[in-house]
């Protein structure tokens, strides 16, 4: 019978393992697959957010997956320095994989499981191996080019050194006092406890190309400047996309039978490359939908999300044509620097991709920080 079969989800990165955590919560009863192709499910990767971002319904997940938290963060710029009394968070892929083995039950994950062929009704893995399917869920990241789309890049490569943290309750978000190189060039200092600190060189980039053996001794040498240099406990490096432009339906066609999530569904803030509260928003509204699991049904609804999400982002690729086609790669920094001169409320809002038309007006108000030409024709790009 059909509904013996499981839902299987494709993916254990985080936009499917958090879609299986919820449905194995809030619809026990069905049968559900998470197959991914790496050791763990996560990979190697910390993901930020504001509490801002996070929907209330999610709240026990988040607590479960024992997120860093920071009670102050930072933003440091040439001409502007701010600290603001809010809070900022982090959660590592170990805690994710940790919650994903203890909370699904057991026979409903998979590890070290290829697949190679995905079809609305069954999958093949790389073994050979068939499985039946109720429906199925692409939740794989994106495995080249993402047709139809213009995007920059913000690629980055993080080490945790085992050092003493100077401020363990604050977070530097955005430290773009250093010099300005591949685009807008920034770090990140995260105290991941008192002895442990992160810190990530961080590039928004025209190019997708990632030399991790240069950006890590350029990390190293980071580390070592702000008193930080210590044991290597981890490294983590990626490459994000950053949302220009682009045709939403050659990006993903109506025909497409397959459901999406996550980076597959284009489901990211286009400005920041955050990821974490939209992808809980989206694990959040399947477990609650009440309509049924099948390819076809859930095909429609994830693309019709992703319709919705890409009318959210318009404002963000405005802005994204001013940060890569108006300013000059070196002086990208000065986007941010404008906008950060903005209220904590609004700044929260423009990260959970909801500011209100007051905030757009406030973001795009006052002298614009690139040549007012180069602003004014990006603005109209598009």
């Amino acid at each position: 019978m059909a509904d013996d079969k499981p839902l299987v989800i494709i993916g254990g990165g985080l936009a499917g393992s958090l879609a299986a955590l919820c449905l194995a919560q809030r619809q026990p009863d069905m049968p559900l697959l998470l197959l991914e192709a790496g050791e763990t499910f996560g990979g190697n990767h910390t993901w930020s957010f504001f509490d801002s971002d996070v929907p209330s319904a999610t709240r026990d997940i988040v607590e479960s997956l024992e997120p860093v938290r920071w009670a102050r963060h930072r933003v440091r710029f040439p001409l502007r320095e701010r600290m603001f009394e809010s809070a900022y968070n982090a959660i590592g892929a170990p805690a994710l994989d940790r919650l994903v083995r203890t909370r699904l039950p057991a026979g409903s994950w998979r590890l070290d499981t290829a697949v190679a062929t995905i079809a609305p009704d069954h999958v093949v893995l790389r073994s050979g191996e068939r499985i039946a399917a109720r429906g199925v869920i692409d939740a794989r990241g994106p495995d080249g080019p993402m047709p139809g789309l213009e995007l920059g890049w913000q690629k980055f490569v993080g080490i945790e050194f085992a050092a003493q943290a100077p401020e363990p309750d604050c977070a530097t978000v955005m430290d773009a006092t250093i010099p300005q190189c591949d685009g807008y060039r920034f770090v990140y200092v995260l105290p991941m406890a008192a002895d442990r600190v992160l810190v990530e060189d961080t590039y928004y980039s025209s190019s997708a190309t990632l030399d991790v053996d240069a950006i890590s001794n350029r990390v190293r040498v980071l580390g070592a400047e702000r008193g930080l240099s210590g044991p290597e406990m981890r490294q983590e490096s990626g490459v994000l996309p950053i949302l220009i432009g682009g045709d939403p339906d050659r990006f993903w066609p109506e025909s497409d039978p397959i459901p999406r999530l996550g980076l597959r569904a284009g489901v990211f803030h286009a400005t920041t490359g955050y990821s974490f509260g939209l992808a809980l928003q989206t694990a959040a509204a399947l477990a609650e939908r009440n309509g049924a699991f099948d390819s076809a049904s859930l095909a429609s609804w994830t693309r019709d999300r992703f319709t919705q999400h890409w009318r959210q982002m318009r404002f963000f690729r405005v802005l994204n044509r001013m940060l890569f086609h108006a300013a000059a790669p070196d002086e990208r920094y000065k986007v941010f620097e404008h906008f950060y001169r903005l209220p904590i409320d609004l700044v929260l809002r423009f990260y959970a991709g909801t500011p209100t038309l007051s905030d757009r007006m406030r973001i795009l108000s006052g002298r614009p920080p690139v040549p007012i030409g180069a602003a004014v024709a990006s603005l109209l790009r598009g």
